[in-house]
C-alpha cells in the first residue's frame, strides 16, 4: 500500500512527548525521506550523528557525511552532501527521536517510552530492507524485527554489510560511520548495489503479517 503524503520530514505527524529540545531550532528529530521507501536507515538517537540543528537524521556531522556519500553513490540521493537531502526510495529515522538533557544515551525507560512511536513509523513505512546504524540500533532491530538476535555471536562489527532475514524484513547492519575505514565503506556500497540489483522485494510476505 502506498502512503499518500508529500511530506518529507515527519510524514505521519508524530508528536512524541519530548521534554528537552535538541536546539533552539529543533524540538525533536523525526523520520525523514521517502514515505514509500523500500529501504529504511535506522540510527540510535539525536546527537550521535549530528542533526541537532538541522532536525534531519544523519546530517550535520562527519559520520552523516560519510553515510550520505554512500547513499549518493548507490543512487538513493541526488547531489552532494546536504542538510536536507533529496532521497528516493530511502527513509531515515532514529530509534529514539527526542534529545536528552546532557546529550547522554537514553535510559532503558526512555527507550521504552518512545518505542511505540518508532514502531508505528517503521510499520507505516513498511520498507523491505532495514539498515540499522551502530550497535544499539542493530541490537534493537534484530531483537524486535527478526528471530535472529539470540543466534548472532561475536564482534558486532562483523555484521557490517551482511544480510540477516526474519519476520518479513531483510536487515543489513551498518557499523557507526564514525568508525569506518575504506573497507567498511566499500563493503556497504557493494552490498547495497547487490541488493538493489536483486529481487529484494521477496523479503516481504506472510512473515510481515504475523511478525
Amino acid at each position: 500500500m502506498e502512503n499518500v503524503t508529500d511530506r518529507t520530514s515527519n510524514p505521519f505527524g508524530m508528536r512524541a512527548p519530548c521534554e528537552t529540545r535538541c536546539s533552539s531550532a529543533t524540538g525533536a528529530v523525526y523520520g525523514y525521506g521517502d514515505a514509500n521507501a523500500d529501504f529504511h536507515v535506522i540510527g540510535d538517537y539525536p546527537g550521535v550523528h549530528g542533526c541537532l540543528e538541522t532536525g534531519v537524521p544523519f546530517t550535520g556531522s562527519v559520520a552523516g557525511e560519510r553515510l550520505q556519500s554512500v547513499l549518493h553513490e548507490v543512487g538513493f540521493a541526488d547531489g552532494p552532501y546536504a542538510d536536507e537531502p533529496d532521497y528516493e526510495n530511502l527513509f531515515t529515522s532514529y530509534r529514539y527521536m527526542c534529545c536528552t538533557p546532557d546529550g547522554d544515551p537514553p535510559s532503558d525507560a526512555d527507550y521504552d517510552l518512545l518505542e511505540r512511536y518508532f514502531d508505528a513509523e517503521l510499520r507505516a513505512i513498511n520498507a523491505h530492507v532495514l539498515l540499522p546504524v551502530g550497535e544499539r540500533a542493530t541490537d534493537r532491530v534484530l531483537w524486535s524485527y527478526t528471530t535472529l538476535s539470540h543466534k548472532v555471536d561475536g564482534d558486532p562489527g562483523s555484521l557490517h554489510a551482511t544480510e540477516r532475514r526474519g519476520r518479513g524484513f531483510m536487515v543489513i547492519p551498518i557499523v557507526d560511520p564514525a568508525e569506518w575505514d575504506d573497507a567498511h565503506r566499500a563493503a556497504l556500497v557493494g552490498k547495497l548495489e547487490d541488493v538493489l540489483a536483486s529481487d529484494y522485494r521477496q523479503t516481504k510476505g506472510v512473515a510481515t503479517l504475523v511478525g
